[in-house]
């Protein structure tokens, strides 16, 4: 059975964990391992996540499928239509399973929650991550593209994707 819950506080060291295993595995053949070090202490660093959680306006789901822990989104109001899908991952044992899916469709109904008219959501994707199929597949289209200076000389090198919902 699926389930989808808002992380608290207390949830920080549960989103660090499974940061820990799916964030270095998502990006091993697309950045190295000391850029993807840089970026784990950047955004999932227990200071970082309570920052984004209390100050940035993000809101974390945790999935769980039977008592498992599987996944987690977080989405960042910017503006008032316009939304930013942060960050959305499964594990890597759960993998095959829709999960992606589930977690984008708490994603949109929370911002629809939030904002019940007609709206945006972005989010960024590396130009060499195969999510960028994923999310096409759910109805988001690349609007720009760039190279986004992320600090300490590194870059991401990514695709703005869009949907209106």
């Amino acid at each position: 059975m699926k389930a989808i819950r808002k992380a608290t506080l207390n949830d920080i060291p549960l989103i660090r964990k499974m940061a820990e295993e799916v964030f270095p595995e998502t990006y091993k053949d697309i950045i190295t391992k000391e850029q993807s070090a840089y970026m784990m202490n950047m955004m999932y660093s227990e200071e970082s996540l309570r920052r984004q959680m209390t100050e940035e306006g993000h809101t974390y789901l945790l999935l769980s499928v039977d008592d498992d822990v599987a996944g987690y989104v977080s989405v960042q109001p910017i503006e008032d239509d316009l939304y930013e899908l942060q960050k959305i991952y499964v594990l890597p044992h759960f993998h095959g399973q829709h999960l992606g899916r589930t977690l984008f469709d708490a994603a949109v109904s929370l911002v629809k929650s939030w904002h019940p008219a007609p709206c945006r959501i972005f989010l960024h994707v590396n130009r060499y991550n195969k999510a960028k199929g994923f999310y096409e597949h759910l109805g988001m289209r690349v609007t720009k593209q760039g190279d986004y200076d992320i600090g300490n000389s590194y870059f991401m090198n990514d695709y703005i994707m869009e949907k209106n919902i």
